[in-house]
């Protein structure tokens, strides 16, 4: 199971490409609203949410969380004490997240990144502690796999297929969506 959590002002190319993609990858995806179950994206558009964070349970069943971008949705998201315990219970456990744009922030926040290669949206770096800002569109080091923005949405969402399934599956998926 994979938790792709949406608090309002979040960005839905960052948040809806991945579900797209892991979902055709057959994985069992499940979007968290983050104060209600229907949520406005960061340009209005209202996306009604499988779940709320008060429903969720963190367990064996969970293998990967998904925080999209977006402003005001990453402080949105960062202010959820449900957030942050699916992050430290990821960290805890050896659970792969996904950051893009400005959410990579939350894991800077928390000292999740020191040392480790991670991207965010141009002008977040400083809140990357300890980071070490890589140059590409996605990095992944360890269980952290973060993106730049919401030209990277696909290929955020191509990287975490990977993980989540295999390299063959994202290869798949690349092709049938047209991605070269």
């Amino acid at each position: 199971m994979i938790y792709v959590f949406l608090a309002e002002g979040f960005e839905e190319t960052e948040a809806l490409a991945p579900v797209d993609l892991l979902r055709r990858a057959g994985k069992n995806v499940i979007t968290v609203g983050v104060g209600d179950n229907i949520i406005k994206s960061s340009h209005g558009i209202p996306v009604v949410t499988d779940t709320i964070v008060q429903e969720i349970t963190l367990d064996d069943t969970l293998e990967m969380i998904v925080l999209p971008g977006g402003m005001p949705g990453t402080l949105n998201l960062e202010k959820s004490p449900y957030v942050q315990n699916a992050v430290d219970y990821c960290v805890q456990n050896n659970k792969f997240i996904g950051a893009i744009c400005a959410a990579p922030s939350i894991l800077g926040h928390k000292g999740l990144l020191d040392g480790k290669k991670a991207v965010c949206y141009t002008g977040f770096e400083t809140q990357l502690t300890g980071a070490v800002i890589g140059n590409g569109l996605v990095e992944e080091d360890g269980i952290f796999i973060t993106a730049r923005g919401a030209g990277a949405a696909i290929e955020f969402g191509l990287k975490l297929v990977e993980k989540a399934v295999s390299p063959e599956e994202s290869a798949r998926q690349r092709a049938a969506i047209l991605c070269d």
